[in-house]
């Protein structure tokens, strides 16, 4: 029988583990080249690729070089992978054929043999050649030719698992090569296994995972599988993926334990259900800990222990990837989670065990990450650890609530006992740390050893969390452990210790609007406080107890009968007889109302002298129940602005709200008493204005309570006065006495009589309850009423947008009595206007209108007129009154005379003026009349100005037909309003007795409309010479063409004017003929133009200027034509224009003949003459030329015989460029030419045509249709 196996010695899982080679062969071969191989094989990395597309790792190999036993290879079933051996190395020096044959070949054979028979591939032959045996020996063959043998009889079709390895212990560099070759096969094969080894474990391991729904799936056996590859992970170093399977492991089992708590458990989870007995805490000193992983192993472990062991592996892989605040972090989460976990497994937890677990976990994860960081590393990472220390503080204090270690009296039996029981759960202390004076273990068996030991650590772990979280900032998490340490310190009756922390608690919360932490902290204020009133060294503390009451009484977040409580409390306190006369309690307002709006009577807020105002306010009682104000009342601050005098009723007005309405902004949450109790700034805008022309002169804002803002501090707070608010006391308040706010809207009202003008500031609101005064210290937004006191004032204004000349117009006086108060006879005294009239009726009345604009009364007008003066009789009216009443007044119309320098009959406008004119088209002509004001309360008279605007534009002309003479006048209405026109004349101002102007108008009245016009037109008649000028004056009746008749006679509209140079001189005639052999003109073929200028009178006084000379027949005078086609339909060819001697006798007549082509087919208009009067270099006005004579002269040619023709044939456009003629003579005086006034020249051939007959070979036709 075989003899039975050795049993081999359990493996000790610790971080000096090394992947298993074994050696076979020469043992002492093996010996003597361990120490370089041990030292050589990790030098040098090799790159590990991985399957499933993971990353590429360069690793340091290292072996644990074993002699080779069949005990050490794999069995069927076992999947240890640190006992496994990776690879198998035969080692041999033999060099001689005989010995081979005799020994090494049967050794190798049943080496391998073995490894075959446990499906071993993964082995090397390893033949070492020294010389020193080559040299004793002289029969033996080259070494090859053992190597050969190996290679032929074992290496058949893997020739490299046979490697040489020449003289290992020289110093050479063949040695050194065959070293170098040797470890690079060594590394490769190793590599190999590794990967080949650990993918078939992993995909065994990953098809024990799927099995995980079936019914007889273990937890703990697949825990102990997953681990044992974090170990090989860890034994080659590569920590991050060691971590990683422990974290897998952590995620599947809280996932399991989370479907446990939803109704979908795993049979294997009863096996952690079991009841905790042992509560230790964490071991984190061990790499591993043996003691728990065999309870794993044997599936005993509860599931503290399973979280213990879990968490200690993953906090040393941690500390070995120099990720310690990890660690820190990590354990926060998973203390807090295991509290979840035993609750939803349902585990039975002794009182006060998960506590002390809890605290002597935190302990041992603080020390152990202090054991591997220095002090400043600690320091700059409190923010990782803060955690920690606040979670062992909140366990400690339980533990001490629990043990009876807060209470006043102490521990009891049962507290003692209770105490025992948490002490024998601990257990021995651990011999790791049984050596250390400062261990979890000792500090919580001294904590819970007497009340003095608890209070010192207590209150030493709380301050050092509270300074962590100061110090990085998290001072929300300090204020709450301050909290603990302040209903700590309540339960030891120490109330003055716990109020600081309350108060500092509070004001984080208001400051960052956390609703229920502030009423609950307040609830645990006001108890403190009361304690504290009640002993005689806090005297403030009743009224601060007061205040805290009454926020509490209106804290919407508290039960119905717990606000009843605190309101209460103060109606107690009002109740009481009062020690002291004038004691009062300040509280603020907020607490115990809100203002939510205010509403003046008037609207506008702005009242006179004497007069009355009603302020209303709407109060939100925040309290419970009704309560009764004995007063309530509103402080308020009078200011003299400057220059106040200037402002009236209307100017107030305007910066008022204009329904009156102020509504208040609902208020946030009331701050600590150190930060409400400062002021606001109340700004205000100030103006200042010069007196003499009322401009601004300087602008600035003003502090109206800089009083309490710069007050003296006082080094402590007053007694009446512990929430810091500041009661004013001031000369005007505004009063409501005994009033009973219900709780919800309240409206109370305030009527107070003005009395000194100013600005009156709403500054603060105060209700008394007994010796309780609630006071809002300031009203916000700013709420003002004025008071003003008003000088009287006149306005006189239209009633319609613009007065019209000639018809009545209504005029509205408006009297503003002020301060000034109005007796029966004053009145207002109007200076008279020649051209303007006042007119009286009897149904003028006056109404006199209250400051609100409410109808006061009406009276008749009362008006008397003389030469100089129109007196109105005033109504009696009380001052700051107004008195409204219409006048008519009509004003004469009458344009004004036409210019005749600037707009002479019969001369054009220059082009450049004729935008100015056409923009006053439609803009009527002003008048303005200033009117003289005797006003009763005044010694000075007022000046007003009313303008008048003339309803019509009036312009005229000039028209001829041969020598007969006709004068049109245009009426054009621009006003608004429709007029009949009736009785138009037209007469001669300068009587001249043979001179008759004939109308050719109808009588019958006319219609104009508006922006229409209206002609008429008279013809010139004369028995003699005509003069050289004629003067007229046009008129006509007008009237509002109204359906009510008007009472009032209304003055005729006149215009006058003047009619210069208005008879004709000169006949011009213009004929077109054929050319000759032809009956009609045709297009592109030369025409005759024959223009005849016929002269119809004698010499006259006109014709006596420069160009008038005399020879000894007869007077003659220079006139130029010009050929002008504006319809460009006519080419002239030749001469355009010419210079001609024109006699000075009735009928003489001058023709000239030209050629002209026309353009185009159809009837086309003659081309257009125009005369000009020609006068020479040498006249008088030569050296007084003006622009547009220059521009007449740039084209023109001077011929020195004055009777020829000018040759203007080139000549297309006047003024379009300068000749050479032109540049010849410039800076000499030149000839300028004066247009002939229209009347003097009639055209016979305007608007005559003339047929053009188109070519014969057109085979484009243009007609010219005008």
């Amino acid at each position: 029988m075989d003899t039975p196996e050795e049993p081999l010695p359990p493996v000790v899982y610790t971080m000096e583990n090394k992947p298993i080679v074994t050696c076979a062969g020469d043992q002492n071969l093996f010996t003597s080249i361990y120490p370089t191989l041990s030292q050589q094989l990790p030098r040098e990395p090799m790159e590990w690729r991985r399957s499933y597309g993971r990353a590429p790792k360069m690793i340091h190999l290292e072996s644990n070089f074993v002699q080779f036993k069949e005990e050490l290879l794999p069995k069927d079933g076992n999947k240890a992978l640190l006992t496994f051996p990776f690879l198998h190395i035969y080692w041999t020096e033999c060099c001689d054929t005989e010995v081979y044959k005799a020994t090494v070949k049967d050794d190798l054979t049943k080496w391998q043999n073995v490894l075959k028979a446990h499906s071993s591939v993964d082995w090397l032959i390893v033949v070492v050649e020294n010389d020193a045996k080559k040299k004793n020996k002289t029969n033996i063959l080259p070494r090859t030719s053992i190597v050969d043998k190996i290679r032929n009889d074992f290496c058949n079709k893997q020739s490299d698992r046979c490697v040489v390895l020449s003289d290992p212990l020289k110093d050479s560099s063949r040695t050194q090569e065959s070293w170098n070759a040797f470890l690079t096969k060594l590394r490769t094969l190793l590599l190999m296994s590794f990967t080949k080894n650990l993918g078939k474990f992993e995909d065994d391991m990953r098809t024990l995972r799927e099995k995980r729904t079936e019914p007889g799936w273990s937890f703990c056996d697949y825990f102990m599988v997953q681990e044992e590859l974090a170990f090989v992970f860890e034994m080659l170093q590569q920590f991050e993926d060691a971590l990683v399977q422990y974290d897998e492991l952590d995620a599947l089992f809280s996932q399991y334990v989370v479907n446990f708590g939803a109704g979908d458990g795993a049979n294997w989870l009863t096996f952690f259900c079991q009841p905790v007995k042992s509560w230790n805490g964490l071991v984190l000193r061990k790499p591993i800990d043996m003691e728990k992983r065999e309870l794993i192993q044997r599936q005993e472990a509860t599931l503290l222990d399973l979280r213990s062991y879990l968490f200690s592996r993953q906090c040393t892989l941690l500390l070995f990837l120099q990720r310690p605040w990890e660690v820190a972090q990590r354990a926060l989460e998973l203390l807090h989670s295991c509290v979840q976990e035993l609750k939803l497994l349902e585990v039975s937890v002794p009182p006060g065990a998960l506590d002390c677990w809890v605290l002597l976990s935190c302990l041992e994860v603080l020390q152990r990450i202090e054991g591997c960081c220095d002090r400043a590393q600690i320091d700059s990472n409190i923010a990782h650890t803060v955690g920690l220390w606040s979670y062992a503080t909140g366990k400690l204090k339980s533990l001490g609530y629990l043990c009876g270690l807060v209470s006043e009296k102490g521990p009891n039996s049962e507290d003692l006992n209770r105490t025992v029981d948490l002490l024998a759960g601990l257990g021995a202390e651990r011999p790791e740390t049984a050596n250390t004076a400062q261990s979890p273990y000792k500090k919580l068996k001294e904590a819970l050893s007497s009340v003095e030991a608890f209070e010192k650590h207590y209150l030493d772990l709380s301050h050092a969390t509270i300074e962590m979280y100061t110090s990085i900032g998290r001072t929300r998490s300090a204020k709450f452990v301050g909290k603990d340490l302040a209903e700590f310190y309540m339960r030891k009756r120490s109330p003055q210790k716990a109020e600081g922390y309350l108060q500092g608690a509070l004001k984080n919360y208001l400051a960052e609007g956390w609703a229920l932490p502030v009423t609950h902290t307040r609830k645990q204020l006001a108890e403190c406080q009361k304690h504290l009133g009640q002993t005689a060294k806090h005297p403030l503390s009743s009224s601060s107890y007061l205040q805290t009451s009454s926020l509490l009484a209106g804290d919407q977040h508290l039960a119905e009968e717990e606000r009843k409580y605190f309101c209460q409390e103060i109606l107690s306190f009002a109740g009481r007889p009062v020690d002291s006369p004038g004691h009062r309690v300040v509280l603020p307002m907020q607490s115990f109302a809100q203002l939510r709006d205010l509403h003046f009577d008037p609207s506008h807020a702005v009242v006179h002298a004497g007069g009355t105002l009603s302020v209303d306010i709407t109060m939100h009682s925040q309290m419970p129940v009704p309560i009764h104000v004995d007063q309530i009342a509103v402080n308020v601050h009078f200011s003299i602005e400057r220059n106040s005098y200037r402002k009236t009723a209307e100017w107030l007005t305007k910066h008022r709200t204009p329904n009156g309405i102020i509504h208040f902004p609902p208020e946030a949450s009331p701050l600590p008493s150190t930060q409400s109790g400062l002021s606001a700034l109340e700004l205000s805008e100030v103006f200042e204005r010069s007196p003499s022309d009322n401009s601004l002169t300087t602008a600035g804002i003003i502090c109206r309570n800089v009083h309490l803002l710069l007050r003296r501090q006082e080094s402590g707070p007053a007694l009446d006065t512990p929430s810091g608010v500041a009661l004013e006391d001031g000369a005007y308040v505004l009063r409501c006495s005994s009033v009973t706010l219900q709780p919800g809207a309240n409206k109370v009202s305030f009527r107070t009589q003005a009395k000194e003008p100013g600005t009156y500031t709403l500054r603060q609101l105060c209700a008394s309850v007994g010796p309780v005064w609630f006071v809002l210290p300031h009203i916000y937004p700013i709420v003002q009423y004025d008071v003003y006191s008003q000088e009287p004032q006149l306005h006189v204004e239209p009633l319609a947008d613009s007065l019209l000349a000639g018809i009545p117009q209504k005029v509205k006086f408006t009297v503003t009595t002020g301060h000034y108060t109005v007796k029966n006879g004053d009145s207002l005294q109007l200076s008279n206007v020649e051209a303007m009239l006042i007119l009286c009726r009897a149904e003028h009345r006056a109404v006199v209108y209250s400051n609100s604009r409410e109808e006061s009364s009406t009276a008749p007008l009362r008006i008397q007129s003389s030469d100089k003066v129109t007196s109105i009789g005033l109504p009696a009216a009380p001052a700051y009154h107004v008195i409204e009443f219409e006048l008519e007044v009509l004003s004469l119309p009458s344009a004004p005379a036409a210019n005749r320098e600037s707009d002479p009959l019969g001369t054009p406008e220059p082009h450049r003026k004729q935008k100015d004119r056409q923009r006053t088209d439609h803009c009527m002509i002003t008048t303005d009349h200033k009117v003289s004001i005797d006003c009763p309360w005044s010694i000075y008279s007022t000046v007003i100005a009313l303008t008048f605007s003339v309803p019509f534009r009036t312009t005229h002309s000039l028209l001829s037909a041969g020598t007969r003479k006709y004068v049109q006048v245009c009426v054009q209405n621009l006003s608004d309003l429709d007029f009949q026109l009736s009785d138009s004349n037209l007469t001669d101002t300068g009587d001249e007795a043979d001179l008759q102007l004939t109308p050719l108008n109808t009588q019958s009245p006319q219609h104009v409309h508006s922006r229409q016009s209206v002609l008429f037109v008279w013809e010139l008649r004369w028995t003699r010479e005509p003069p050289p000028a004629l003067h007229c004056r046009f008129s006509v009746g007008f009237c509002p063409a109204l359906e009510e008749p008007l009472t009032v006679p209304l003055q005729p509209y006149t215009y006058e004017f003047q009619v210069e140079n208005f008879f004709t001189l000169y006949t011009v005639r213009a004929e077109i003929a054929p050319p000759a052999g032809a009956e009609f003109c045709k297009t592109g073929s030369l025409c005759s133009l024959e223009v005849s200028i016929t002269r119809l009178a004698d010499l006259l006084d006109v014709d006596k200027d420069e160009a008038l000379t005399e020879s000894d027949e007869c007077f003659s005078t220079k006139l130029m034509y010009e050929v002008v086609d504006n319809s460009s339909s006519w080419a002239v060819c030749g001469k355009s224009c010419g210079v001609i001697s024109m006699p000075v006798s009735s009928q003489a007549t001058h023709r000239v003949r030209m050629e002209v082509m026309p353009l185009f087919a159809g009837y086309l208009p003659l081309p257009d003459v125009r005369l000009f009067k020609y006068l020479p270099h040498h006249s008088a006005h030569s050296s007084q030329l003006d622009a547009d004579s220059w521009i007449e002269n740039d084209s023109l040619s001077v011929d020195k015989h004055l009777d020829d023709h000018l040759d203007c044939s080139s000549i297309r456009s006047r003024g379009s460029g300068h000749s050479v003629s032109s540049s010849e003579h410039k800076g000499l005086p030149m000839p300028r030419l004066q247009a002939l006034p229209t009347g003097q020249v009639f055209n016979s051939s305007t608007g005559m045509q003339i047929l053009v007959l188109p070519s014969q070979d057109d085979h484009v036709l243009e007609v010219s249709v005008t």
